[in-house]
């Protein structure tokens, strides 16, 4: 029954994340967001709710005690992160060695790879100092919260001014396949309208909050059955519903040599990931130096510092990302063995 749960609120925030990036996807168009470089901003920052949703949820939330919405919270922030920067590469290195080979060269844009990795390693390492700040210091981790806000801001600008040609060449907000309601509804006559869009979008926000809901109710119950806490359940779960299917597109890109799509989609997200969810949970959470989040964090900045040394080294090939995979590996061995 727990598991039931569990795998019902799951597919939920499934559900509900794709139905609200269609529809996000289709406002972007019609409003011509796509059309110039604010795209880039708005389909980063909007495409990043449903994950951002699951974490705020859980910590504002009633539906269980105080620990274990905390506990939710924290883990759904810092699960993104790990998997993005870990298990997300070795995956794309994977599909990468079945169609390219072990050695073949991976050609990303270098200088908009470093300026993410760079960027997100000076956020999450901030985000790392903090959880050995007493709570009594509550200033301190106030200006370290408002920091992580600030980096964000700096990127989300430095980025502006180098991605014109991109957005140009297809990364801003544009609609790749039907508005659902559309596509179900559709010979009942039901318009692709703004109305309809907004509707789509209220309908994805009100599942991925009600999945929300029921995905804390289930981690409480099967981290009891497992003896396992429930901030590395949240950990290691909601990044697969919320975070992990939107990456697939990465590992077809890669196959089709399209290394600076495959590697921007995930490094910019990981940016997000490791600046402002942060920021909320050093604000709304204890955010304190337990084993499994001392794991994380450290295994998250040294897989992410591996990659931009390679990157740096100028030869990255699909093999070297086998050592982000092997840092998923041990922190599972970490916290669940």
């Amino acid at each position: 029954m727990t598991i039931g749960i569990l795998l019902v609120a799951l597919l939920v925030i499934l559900i509900g994340a794709e139905t609200f990036t269609n529809a996000l996807e289709h406002l972007g168009e019609r409003l011509k967001i796509s059309e110039g470089v604010t795209g880039s901003i708005f389909a980063a920052v909007g495409t990043a709710l449903p994950e951002t949703m699951v974490p705020v949820v859980a910590i504002l939330s009633t539906v269980s005690t105080q620990q274990v919405r905390e506990e939710v919270g924290v883990g759904a922030i810092l699960g993104a992160p790990l998997m993005l920067s870990t298990l997300t590469l070795f995956l794309m290195a994977l599909f990468a060695i079945h169609k390219r080979g072990w050695s073949d060269e991976l050609h990303p844009e270098r200088t908009g790879l470093r300026r993410d990795l760079s960027w997100f390693l000076l956020a999450f390492g901030l985000s790392t100092v903090a959880i050995f700040i007493p709570h009594t210091s509550t200033w301190a981790r106030a200006m370290i919260a408002m920091s992580l806000v600030l980096i964000y801001f700096i990127y989300l600008m430095l980025t502006i001014r180098a991605s014109a040609r991109l957005v140009a060449d297809g990364h801003g907000t544009a609609a790749s396949e039907p508005l659902f309601l559309v596509r179900l509804f559709g010979r009942l006559g039901v318009p692709e309208n703004m109305f309809t869009i907004l509707l789509q979008l209220a309908i994805g926000l009100t599942l991925i909050i009600f999945g929300a809901h029921g995905f804390v109710q289930g981690v409480e119950q099967l981290s009891v059955w497992l003896g396992i806490s429930p901030l590395v359940l949240a950990l290691l779960i909601v990044p697969v519903a919320t975070e992990l299917p939107e990456k697939v597109n990465s590992i077809l890109w890669i196959r089709k040599r399209k290394d600076t799509l495959a590697f921007g989609n995930i490094t910019g997200a990981m940016v997000f990931q490791g600046s402002l969810l942060p920021a909320l949970g050093i604000l709304l959470t204890p955010w304190e130096p337990r084993q499994e989040v001392v794991a994380g964090v450290v295994l998250t900045l040294v897989a992410s510092a591996y990659l931009l040394l390679m990157v740096r080294r100028g030869h990255l090939r699909p093999v070297h990302l086998f050592f982000n995979g092997l840092c998923y590996i041990t922190y599972l061995l970490t916290v669940v063995i």
